[in-house]
Formats: structure tokens, C-alpha cells, sequence
């Protein structure tokens, strides 16, 4: 039976309902959730605190920082530039920004990736909202961080599409050339 595009999950999902729920971990989230909600739960000048950990970070990383700033809701706002080569599909951003994390995630740690539009008309956004924080494990006083980080999405090049088209059709010449020789 062909699922419609509503009732599939992926590409050849031809269940389109899952094993199970997720409620066994339902209170873990909730703890987060309580501790967003705290006055003053989010830590100050991320500048300081997260800043040298993502610069690390992206060294080894297809990433580069563009711009940080604290926006007025206390999230940190890191625009990223992506250092990986012409293409960069959602895929391979999302893994990049994981391993970003690793080098900030405090135990508790909460991720949204959405599509959004650029500020500058330029393209593609995807951002990852992000909360990680320190729930109720000792030694340290409960406490977090916000941040949104921006990355664009890359599409080929021009450039590189050119060069890609030159390519292929030297060798289709190439090869018309050989089977006339031939003949």
C-alpha cells in the first residue's frame, strides 16, 4: 500500500506509525523545563563562559565564528560561518553543530533545529535553538544557558556548478570523439 507524503515519516517509510513512546523520559524533560522556568536561571556573560569553549571547538570543526552577541532575552546569538567545502546540506550542519555542543553541554540539554530565512535576504538559515544546563546536580548552584546558533545553508557554487558541467560535457565529447575514431 503507497502512503501519502502526509503519512510517511521518511523516504520508504511504509509503516508510518513508530514501536513506541517516549514517556519513559518525559520527567528528565520536565526537570529541564522546570528549571527554565526559574528567575535568573540563565547564567551571565556567555562571552566569557561559552565563548572560548565554541572558538575551540570550531577549530576542528567545519565552523567559524561570524558573530556572538547576548540578545536581550539573554540568549546567546552565534552566527557561524560554514568552513566545509561548497555544499553544506542540513545534514552535515547538524552534525557539525553536535559536535559543537560537546565542547558546552552541561548534563540537561535540550536542541531545536528549525529552517528560517536570512536576515539579509541572503538564504536559507538553519538555527538551532538551544538550552543546557545544570538541573539539580551537585556542586554547583542550578544554572544555564541560551543560545541560537545561525548557520547558512550553502548551496554549490556557481563556480563549481560551472566547473561540473564543463567536466561532463568534456567527457561526453570525449567519448562521442572515441566512438567515431572507432567507426
Amino acid at each position: 500500500m503507497l502512503r501519502s507524503m502526509a503519512d510517511r515519516r521518511w523516504d520508504g517509510d511504509e509503516r508510518g506509525d513508530g514501536i513506541a513512546d517516549a514517556s519513559q523520559l518525559v520527567d528528565g524533560a520536565d526537570e529541564l523545563i522546570e528549571a527554565m522556568r526559574r528567575p535568573n536561571w540563565v547564567a551571565e556573560e556567555p562571552e566569557l563562559h561559552l565563548l572560548p569553549h565554541l572558538e575551540q571547538a570550531c577549530e576542528s570543526l567545519p565552523l567559524r565564528i561570524l558573530e556572538a552577541q547576548t540578545t536581550d532575552d539573554g540568549s546567546y546569538e552565534v552566527r557561524l560561518g560554514w568552513t566545509g567545502g561548497d555544499e553544506a546540506g542540513a545534514g552535515a550542519i547538524r552534525a557539525a553543530i553536535f559536535a559543537l555542543l560537546g565542547g558546552i553541554a552541561e548534563p540537561a540539554t535540550y536542541v531545536r533545529q528549525r529552517r528560517t530565512g536570512a536576515s539579509n535576504g541572503s538564504g536559507a538559515e538553519l538555527t538551532f535553538e538551544v538550552v543546557t544546563g545544570i538541573v539539580d546536580e551537585p556542586p554547583f548552584k542550578p544554572h544555564g544557558h541560551t543560545l541560537r546558533l545561525i548557520v547558512p545553508l550553502v548551496a554549490r557554487s556557481r563556480l563549481s556548478q560551472l566547473a561540473s558541467w564543463c567536466e561532463e560535457s568534456a567527457r561526453v565529447r570525449l567519448q562521442v570523439w572515441q566512438r567515431s575514431r572507432r567507426s
